[in-house]
């Protein structure tokens, strides 16, 4: 983006003697930028051309009518509202309305009495296409270097996932806050998933399946693989402490494990980057076979058949971690050499896998109501951007449109963004306007100003994502250094830079609280019905599997992202109402119940379909069907509740306490056998401990899973009586 700017800027300076030309050229780059996010090339080519179409024509018009005042505001207002209402068609979309919003707002830097409208807009176009034509040509010059970077970035939030649930085993503390930090990674994690789909997939079903893209994918379905087992949690922490809590010692190792497994994700991601070579991890076997140590120690000591459950226990929690092992251990072997046995997606199961962009024009009427936030969020944006303007008008600002960059950038509809963004936006600009103005002092070299500026701009493009404090930093050295080198005054500059932003930032900041605010507690209830949905067609699918064993279909991993994707969109709504006003998080401590009992949900799901795909299962007893039932009676009564409906249901035959009591009973029966088969001398059976072991997993998953539907049902209650 820096070299796409510069490059023209520089041209038109020392060949064309006219700076205009290129500063024209560079703000239509600057326009179509952000629609230059990680996706299939052909989205990346469609964004890049409609903002090239939106900052031509949007500049045509406010040139037009930018001295006609009675004219320019209601069309200011209702341009504004209405680029910004385009939000409502997904990310990309939200990122075409910034481009609007921007071509808006900089169409009031020039003076069009002294150039020519058409033309300045023709080289804003110029730019826009300039850029579309250098994003082509990266692609086809490094065409791996996005899609690295993206495995990168997934490689290690996973590894700070693996960590986190390592954490969780042995907490001497709240685990709330390490929960949420599992809602955070997982909703990131996510996200990337997705970018990743959306790359790989479209390729494959362009192209031939060549090598590069075979070997995507292969890595790409491994670290759903890994994110599934990560998220699979077969311990119920409350018990597994009851347990074990005096043999701490005897699940230590556990930690250690998920630690190094940890750090050899991380390894992987240095060996993307070309920073090392591949290595093998040796302390990951011996940690391994520690833990086979100590469990043979805890059943020496506590002596079968007490030490039974304990034992099991420890043995599904070894199988799971020997499992991520394996995972971890294909990574490598795909990144040094993969097998031709290994599973491709066709070209018609990949497309079932991408999320569908919805770009149908209902979208437009069904979001026209103040019960949409995105609506509320445009008209919010569109009569404050009227006010900054009139203000900026009234009292002769220098660059009155500072102010409405000002909105146009730190504004977003929820409330703790744009509070966010209004203090670092602040405490950058005062950052770079004391450091521009110390530099100012010492030296008066153009020189010196056009390097800091030139250096400044690729470092505030590449923080924006990262550090926005940071990134207005170097973006206020880039403004103030680029006027310094046409305007002799620049410390009045620097101080109408920081008014601006002030009067910016207030406004954007009091628009989002007073004016329809849009506040988390309002609609999270809508997260809770997708998620609660998802679980609940996740469960049904797990429990098809375990009646047809097999294969795993398409169908069945659709489902699993689906289940995965709801809840992370829950978790990042949590995080949104955690940064509203005190004031208006209402029920948050239900609210977090409801989050947690939907996660823990899912993870407990995830523990049962991993253990039916990896392990040769027994026939289905009729009381997993009645917990099955039970369960999903459980969720459609609390998504009744949610949504103000009716439900009846009827009961099964066999009541949830008769199941519990027969799972208890052939657990007992098995483990009797088993203590027969071991006093005969049997102790290597491995028919009935692999029968012992699947039945306390499956009964203690149901029970838990039970549980979990009859606590959302009171939460949920709790929930709509209270925030009502």
């Amino acid at each position: 983006m820096a070299i796409a700017i510069l490059i023209p800027v520089f041209i038109s300076k020392y060949f064309f003697n006219d700076i205009h030309f290129g500063i024209s050229i560079a703000l239509g780059v600057l326009f179509c930028a952000p629609a230059d996010v990680p996706g299939s090339t052909k989205h990346v080519f469609f964004g890049i051309l409609i903002a090239v179409f939106l900052s031509f024509f949007l500049t045509l018009l406010f040139g037009a009518v930018a001295n006609i005042l009675w004219l320019l505001l209601p069309i200011l207002g209702i341009s504004v509202f209405l680029v910004t209402y385009i939000a409502v068609f997904g990310f990309r979309a939200s990122l075409l309305s910034f481009t609007g919003l921007l071509s808006i707002t900089l169409s009031f830097t020039r003076d069009y009495s002294k150039e020519s409208l058409l033309q300045h807009a023709s080289l804003i176009a110029l730019g826009g296409l300039w850029y579309l034509m250098l994003t082509f040509l990266k692609t086809q010059l490094f065409p791996k270097i996005q899609t690295d970077q993206f495995f990168i970035k997934t490689i290690e939030k996973t590894a700070d996932y693996l960590r986190v649930r390592g954490d969780l085993l042995i907490c001497t503390t709240d685990r709330n806050e390490l929960f949420q930090k599992l809602f955070n990674l997982q909703f990131e994690i996510n996200e990337h998933h997705e970018t990743l789909r959306d790359i790989i997939l479209n390729a494959q079903s362009k192209n031939t399946l060549s090598n590069k893209v075979r070997r995507q994918q292969l890595l790409f379905t491994q670290l759903v693989d890994i994110l599934e087992l990560a998220v699979a949690n077969p311990v119920d922490y409350e018990k597994f402490e009851l347990v074990f809590e005096k043999h701490k010692e005897k699940i230590e190792d556990f930690k250690k494990l998920m630690h190094e497994i940890a750090h050899q994700l991380d390894h992987i991601s240095r060996v993307i980057r070309k920073e090392e070579e591949l290595k093998p991890n040796v302390e990951i076997p011996l940690i391994i076979k520690n833990i086979e140590r100590n469990i043979d120690l805890y059943r020496i000591l506590i002596t079968m058949p007490k030490a039974r459950v304990g034992t099991l226990m420890l043995l599904n929690l070894k199988n799971y971690q020997e499992k991520q092992v394996q995972n971890v251990i294909s990574l490598e072997r795909i990144l040094n050499n993969y097998a031709t046995n290994d599973k491709i997606l066709s070209v018609k199961e990949a497309t079932r896998f991408l999320t569908p962009q919805d770009y149908d024009f209902k979208k437009l009427t069904e979001n026209f109501s103040f019960s949409s936030p995105i609506f509320k969020h445009s008209l919010r944006l569109a009569i404050i951007t009227i006010i900054g303007f009139v203000i900026g008008k009234i009292f002769s600002m220098q660059n009155p449109y500072w102010i409405l960059l000002t909105i146009a950038v730190i504004m977003r509809p929820s409330f703790g963004l744009t509070k966010t963004r209004s203090i670092h936006r602040v405490i950058g600009t005062l950052i770079g306007a004391t450091i521009a103005a110390i530099v100012i002092l010492f030296t008066q070299n153009p020189i010196v100003y056009g390097v800091i500026a030139t250096i400044s701009l690729p470092l505030a493009f590449s923080l924006i994502q990262l550090n926005y404090r940071n990134a207005a930093v170097f973006i206020t050295l880039n403004v103030v250094f680029v006027y310094a080198l046409f305007e002799p005054n620049i410390l009045s500059v620097i101080q109408f830079r920081i008014i601006d932003t002030f009067i910016g930032a207030g406004l954007a900041f009091s628009a989002t609280y007073f004016l329809w605010p849009s506040w988390q507690f309002q609609n999270i209830h809508e997260y809770f019905i997708n998620a609660i949905k998802s679980n609940q067609l996740f469960l049904k699918e797990i429990a098809l599997f375990y009646h047809k064993k097999g294969e795993v279909s398409t169908t069945y991993k659709v489902i699993r992202k689906k289940a995965f994707l709801d809840i992370a969109e829950m978790n990042s709504a949590f995080q949104r109402l955690n940064q509203d006003p005190k004031s208006k998080q209402i029920e948050l401590a239900t609210i977090y119940e409801i989050t947690v009992f939907n996660n823990t949900f899912l993870s407990s799901l995830t523990s049962l379909g991993t253990y039916f795909r990896n392990n040769k299962t027994s026939s289905v007893p009729v009381e997993f069907d009645v917990y099955v039932e039970k369960i999903c009676a459980n969720i459609n009564i609390a998504i009744s509740i949610l949504e103000n409906t009716e439900i009846t249901h009827k009961s099964t035959t066999i009541s949830i306490e008769d199941a519990e009591s027969s799972y208890e009973k052939a657990f007992s029966e098995l483990s009797d056998k088993r203590d027969f088969e071991i006093a005969q001398g049997e102790e290597h059976s491995v028919k009935t401990g692999s029968q012992l072991k699947e039945m306390l997993l499956v009964s203690e998953q149901l029970k838990w899973l039970n549980k979990l539907s009859e606590n959302l049902i009171d939460s949920v209650k709790k929930y709509k009586k209270n925030s009502l």
